[in-house]
């Protein structure tokens, strides 16, 4: 339900679209009639690449060198607008949760139902003149070191989880069920190894990231290509940092993969100021002009910033830059432009045109937001099962903390919602009439660095029932350039909550914000801290939904899509950019495949107010035969345990298969529930720093108290069960496999017959 000030906020909304909307001159296209419609690349019956190389051709070079840079610029005397290539779209209008807490739905349907969403209020933006079709998102770098401010905007640590990720949301946010064209245009960033902000003496702009070929293959890589094969994207961006020395965005073999290897068929674009930091920061370049040569030969084709803008003409003038080069950038560009539908006409009148204001903060779309909120919340902790809690039988509540009155929790990329409700304001409505609510904010702000709120919210906390904390972290603490120092509480946000603790007539309850790990651990062990919840960046809806799971409206189902550390982690260098762990040098690994050291949660790690067991079904499948997919000569060969993917598998396809899970509800709550599938190699020998367990799948289901339902999830042998080498080699190991759904194995033999 929306307050009067997001009612207000949307009516101004509505009247800004309708005025823009029936202003014809407001709306700024090419191929504008009268005067701009006969020209070839404005001829819709013609092909793309067609229209594409006509438009360049009519271009002299001043107008190629303006149309290389984000804020492209008007082409009068062809109708052509000014266009800005940089939007993002981690949200829409409708503030959706950011993506960590989205992924922690597990959920694909979810994923693309949100992209899907998103493109949706875009393109009814576009049709007024408020927006660009071309999105900066999603964010699939893996979440590798948890003090990474910018891990909010991904789907994880897990490589398998964020490629599934990346695939659904970019599906849904160029429109894969529409029959032609791109509906709006999603980009795989930030391509590749880019995690660290700021940590010691370096930054994203000089930092050099030393990446082994087995850790390129079997973490850092597979998002990109799922991306790209998989989803379709339609725009790559370049990262700041060097790969193993060359600077991403001047990287020739990086850059080349993706189109050469995985077929990308888009344009790439680098990240703000990165083709700069190719001579300014890494002087990798001579001079600028060597820069700008470096990144077309690479394959960039726009430049977030002006560098390119600047420095090309001399380029061109020395002998450094050819300008079939901009020819080339300018026709992955536009052909982009063109799938988009951008020089067909008045948007309003095309396929898409009935897109306006009326789309945009929909009932379909906020109550979106609410179930995705709903489903990727996380139960941590829930001693003597204090939650849910019975509002019938409960006489008052205090709530405490400052996140608690916060009505912006969308996290980054995040603009005005379409309506914004604190935790406290949505507990408030739930209990209205039923019981007394009170509350105090014990620290002023997130920062906490004072203690002088402690007294009345500890006396707050004395004369309520029951007590909820929020505490945890925000924007201010974590985002995109603010790494963490420290993975614990803020300031004294740990004293406070555990003054509250000792003060309560019964155990707190925890919530916690924030998209990054958090080391909380004295408070897990706590025993007068009996329910941990971690809410994450939860969105417009997020204090409704976190509302209906304290009071049992709502089973919780979510799973925790990176490893919390303990605060010991922050002796590990944040610029060991190696997965593996190395006891030689006391180096622990990351992510919950490699990690060797003590956790606060693992990965996947989430409670309900259920319990569940776990069957195979007789049909999921024993035994694999690589016999017609393996090369004849390799059946010559005695004592073969393994098969290399790439050189000797003539088709993959044919060796999928599905695992059939069937889950039973023990609770007397029905509810969301989330099936995780990993699988451990016939040998862990096989390959040195081969992971210890590997999530190959999962499902997200529906489940009713006390009934059970049936689920299969693919497994694809040469993608979820194979390894890479120490030469990025993708290999696949033969023997049995073990596969496991919580404490329930299956064991299947892979082999050639």
């Amino acid at each position: 339900m929306c307050n009067k000030h997001c009612n207000l906020f949307f009516f101004i909304l509505l009247l800004i679209f309708h005025l823009l909307s029936s202003q014809s001159l407001s709306l700024e296209f090419p191929c504008k009639p009268p005067r701009h419609t006969n020209y070839p690349f404005c001829n819709t019956s013609l092909t793309i690449s067609a229209r594409a190389r006509s438009l360049i051709s009519l271009l002299t070079l001043s107008d190629k060198l303006h149309s290389l840079t984000t804020n492209a610029s008007s082409i009068p005397r062809l109708g052509i607008p000014p266009y800005q290539w940089g939007n993002h779209a981690l949200h829409a209008a409708t503030t959706f949760p950011q993506v960590i807490l989205t992924a922690a739905s597990f959920n694909r349907t979810l994923w693309y139902l949100i992209g899907s969403a998103i493109g949706v209020e875009a393109r009814a933006m576009y049709n007024v003149g408020q927006a660009g079709l071309t999105f900066w998102s999603p964010n699939v770098n893996v979440f590798r070191d948890p003090r990474w401010g910018r891990g909010q905007e991904t789907p994880g640590e897990d490589p398998m989880l964020v490629s599934a990720y990346a695939s659904e949301f970019v599906r849904g946010l160029q429109g894969a069920s529409h029959d032609q064209g791109l509906f709006t245009s999603a980009c795989c960033k930030h391509f590749t190894a880019y995690d660290l902000n700021k940590w010691a003496n370096f930054t994203k702009y000089n930092f050099n990231a030393l990446v082994t070929q087995q850790d390129l293959e079997d973490t850092y890589l597979p998002p990109f290509r799922s991306c790209i094969q998989q989803g379709g994207a339609s725009c790559l961006m370049c990262s700041f940092n060097q790969v193993n020395g060359v600077p991403a965005c001047a990287n020739e073999d990086l850059l080349g993969l993706a189109r050469s290897k995985w077929g990308f068929q888009g344009y790439i674009t680098s990240d703000c100021d990165a083709v700069a930091t190719v001579y300014e920061y890494h002087k990798y370049a001579k001079s600028p002009e060597d820069a700008v040569a470096d990144v077309l030969r690479a394959g960039v084709d726009l430049n977030c910033g002006t560098y390119m803008l600047r420095h090309t003409q001399s380029a061109i003038k020395q002998g450094k830059v050819e300008e079939e080069e901009l020819d080339r950038a300018l026709f992955n560009l536009f052909s982009v432009q063109l799938r988009l539908g951008m020089f067909d006409g008045d948007p309003r009148k095309g396929q898409f045109g009935k897109l306006g204001p009326w789309n945009v903060c929909t009932t379909e779309h906020t109550t979106l937001a609410l179930e995705a909120a709903r489903q990727g919340i996380v139960l941590l902790k829930n001693e003597n099962k204090i939650l849910p809690l019975d509002r019938g039988f409960i006489t008052s509540l205090a709530v405490i903390g400052p996140m608690a009155t916060e009505t912006k929790l969308g996290g980054d990329y995040s603009g005005v919602a379409c309506s914004s409700r604190s935790i406290y304001e949505e507990l408030q409505e739930f209990t209205k009439g039923l019981l007394s609510i009170s509350y105090a904010s014990g620290c002023h702000d997130i920062a906490c660095q004072s203690v002088e709120g402690f007294n009345e919210a500890i006396q707050t906390a004395k004369e309520a029932e029951y007590v909820i904390i929020v505490a945890g972290i925000d924007t201010t603490q974590e985002g995109e350039d603010h790494d963490r120092a420290s993975l614990v509480l803020p300031g004294e946000q740990m004293a406070l909550i555990s003054a509250i603790a000792d003060a309560s007539k019964r155990p707190v309850i925890l919530v916690l914000t924030g998209g990054g790990p958090l080391d909380v651990l004295s408070a897990d062990r706590n025993p007068l801290i009996a329910s941990i919840v971690w809410v994450g960046y939860p969105g417009e809806a997020g204090g409704k939904a976190l509302t209906e799971i304290i009071f049992g409206l709502v089973n919780p189902a979510g799973r925790l899509p990176m490893t919390w550390y303990p605060e010991s982690f922050t002796n590990v260098p944040m610029s060991d950019m190696n997965m593996r762990a190395d006891p030689s040098r006391g180096y622990p690994g990351r992510t919950y495949r490699f990690y060797t050291g003590t956790r606060v949660y693992g990965f996947g790690h989430g409670l309900s107010y259920s319990a569940f067991s776990y069957k195979f079904s007789s049909s999921s499948p024993s035994k694999i035969s690589l016999y017609t997919s393996v090369k004849a000569d390799k059946l010559l060969l005695e004592d073969v345990d393994h098969v290399l993917v790439d050189d000797d598998m003539q088709d993959c396809s044919t060796l999928r298969f599905e695992m059939q899970v069937s889950v039973m509800n023990l609770g007397d709550l029905d509810g969301s529930h989330v099936v995780m599938l990993f699988s451990r190699w016939p040998n862990n020998n096989v390959l040195e720093g081969s992971p210890t367990t590997q999530l190959v799948g999962f499902s997200s289901v529906h489940t009713v108290s006390y009934e059970s339902i049936e689920t299969s999830i693919l497994v694809d042998p040469c993608q979820h069960l194979s390894i890479a080498d120490e030469k990025g080699k993708r290999v696949l190991p033969l023997g049995n496999y073990t596969f496991t759904v919580g404490d329930t194995h299956h064991t299947l033999s892979l082999q050639i017959y």
